[in-house]
Order: structure tokens, then sequence, then C-alpha cells
């Protein structure tokens, strides 16, 4: 399935007291690859609400190998599990310069249609795109 990667450079700010990237950092790191991921594939977050469709996390699972410092360039593997139904699943795995994983992941998303507040079945542009 589709996979997609981003860099990112660790932020100060992201580390706690022993100087490593707090546990619950790596969530944002994962949406950012998400967020990249739809990117690529020709699509928004930010375009999809307006057009009445979100996507909230319903799972999370994460798996803490090795830890990240301040100033660390990691990178975020982004990969589609599966062909999406009313659910969208990824698998990630986020690695140090020297290639090491630090972290694997997967999360679980559910198409929402925003009027009713009702899962729905992915969109037919997402289908489409992931065909092409």
């Amino acid at each position: 399935m589709k996979i997609d990667e981003i860099q990112i450079r660790v932020r100060y700010g992201e580390t706690d007291q022993m100087g490593v990237v707090y546990h619950g950092n790596y969530a944002l790191y994962l949406e950012m690859g998400r967020v990249e991921w739809l990117r690529k594939l020709g699509i928004s977050y930010k375009w999809m609400e307006e057009n009445g469709i979100m996507l909230p996390v319903v799972s999370l699972n994460i798996n803490y190998k090795k830890s990240a410092g301040y100033d660390d360039v990691i990178n975020v593997k982004t990969q589609l599990k599966k062909e999406p139904t009313v659910k969208i699943e990824f698998d990630y795995e986020i690695t140090n310069e020297s290639g090491e994983i630090l972290t694997t992941a997967s999360t679980t998303l559910v198409f929402i249609d925003m009027k009713t507040n009702k899962p729905i079945m992915a969109p037919d542009y997402i289908l489409k795109l992931l065909k092409d």
C-alpha cells in the first residue's frame, strides 16, 4: 500500500527533563506523517472538513524501542495498512538518522459525516486516488 516519509527535527520543547522526546509527542509526529501522507495523495484534512468529513482517531498503539533527543532528525514512515472502508488504518515506523527503529505504531481513524456525526464509507475520491 502507499507509503510516505517525512523528516522532523526534534525541538527543545518536545523533550522532557531527561532530554528525550516526551512520549506524548510521538502522537503528534504520527499525525504529521498522516497529514503529509494525505497531502501527497492530493487531499488535505482542511479540504475534507470543508467538504463535511472528519477523521477522528479511534485507536492508537505505540511501541517505544529507543529514545530520540533534542535536535535529532527523525524519519516518520507512514504506510496505509489496507484499502479504507469506514475506517482507515496506518502503520508507522520512526527511525533516527542512523536508521535505528525508535518507535513503531499504528492508528485507526473513522470517516465521519460532520452533519450526522455518524460513520460513513471512505469517500470515492480517496478510493480513486489510491487506485491511480
